[in-house]
């Protein structure tokens, strides 16, 4: 184990650059987008997971008789998604057993060594970067058009964390460990509340609760997963060519179980007759469920020409609940149906 800070902050990013590798994440994240699955890593590691509600505790590591962790039902995704890859970090890094409450979820400043010395410094560094690896905030960047100066923008920030499956926290001190963002600025970030920036983009639109994770979809994001939560609201913003009679079906949104719940159009500030326009449409799920968006941009007296498509993935069936994870329970069940 390390014996000072920084090398143990080194120790744990090196197990989980190790960890990508053996599992071959990088490709696969690649090749699609989204978030680390980190419940399905533990799934691919045989490390034995249980999510249960936990009194005043986030998860635990157990390595005696066997190893084992557990994680809580009682937090968001984001922060269950962090709990989990600390208590792998446990589990990589051969520690001894912990009890790890809501500590965990300090991100910048160092800690002094507990009774079993750097261990929670080391399982910290490496959920840090087994979630929120530089190959794959770049991808998203690059996808999206993100820049060091767009990362000025905390609305830019909270996209960013929710492609990444962390919060918005989480990014900030991420960016700046990762001299995209100063400290100084990052702490600027944070005094912008992620309900300040649901409020704004919804606009007049207002959900029984502001739990849910509010998404600006765009063309950047065709042919991606998304990953969320049962409360989450998609805002869809989509170029679409009215004057030239094509606009899009949303009753193709509807028939993927979104209700639609605000639609307009917005202006692309071009003076031409007939230039295209911004579809904005947001769009709530009534229930939890996984699938598939596609819709289509076509003249309704044309429905099978379709001058653009846009589909994504999506899994809303966040938060984890009790038991299996969703992981290894679609394993167990790919199993019994080949």
């Amino acid at each position: 184990m390390a014996t000072d800070y920084a090398s143990a902050v080194r120790t744990g990013t090196m197990a989980a650059a190790r960890l990508h590798l053996r599992l071959d994440l990088r490709r696969k994240l690649e090749a699609k987008g989204g978030s680390v699955d980190v419940f399905g890593a533990i799934l691919g590691t045989d490390l034995p997971l249980l999510l249960r509600p936990l009194d005043g505790l986030l998860g635990v590591y157990l390595n005696q008789p066997y190893p084992g962790i557990l994680v809580t039902t009682e937090r968001r995704l984001s922060v269950q998604r962090f709990t989990a890859a600390h208590e792998l970090g446990h589990y990589e890094l051969r520690h001894q057993p912990s009890l790890d409450g809501a500590s965990i979820l300090r991100r910048l400043a160092p800690e002094a060594p507990s009774a079993t010395g750097f261990q929670e410094v080391e399982a910290n560094a490496f959920a840090a970067e087994f979630l929120l690896p530089r190959w794959l905030i770049a991808w998203h960047c690059k996808r999206h058009g993100w820049t060091e100066q767009t990362f000025r923008r905390p609305d830019v920030i909270y996209q960013l964390s929710l492609r990444l499956g962390v919060s918005y926290a989480s990014t900030c001190w991420t960016l700046a460990r990762g001299n995209l963002i100063t400290e100084e600025f990052a702490r600027e970030l944070l005094q912008t509340q992620p309900r300040e920036i649901k409020v704004a983009l919804l606009r007049t639109y207002r959900p029984s609760n502001y739990r849910g994770d509010v998404w600006l979809l765009t063309n950047s994001d065709a042919g991606t997963q998304i990953d969320g939560s049962r409360d989450d609201v998609f805002v869809l913003r989509l170029e679409e060519h009215s004057g030239s009679g094509y606009v899009w079906n949303l009753d193709e949104l509807n028939e993927s179980g979104f209700a639609v719940v605000r639609d307009e159009r917005e202006s692309l500030d071009s003076e031409g007759i007939g230039d295209p326009v911004l579809r904005r449409v947001t769009a709530a799920s009534p229930e939890s469920h996984r699938g598939r968006i596609s819709i289509d941009e076509r003249r309704p007296w044309q429905p099978t020409l379709s001058l653009s498509t846009f589909t994504a993935d999506f899994d809303l069936t966040g938060p984890e609940e009790e038991g299996l994870s969703r992981a290894e329970r679609r394993s167990l069940l790919e199993s019994e149906w080949p």
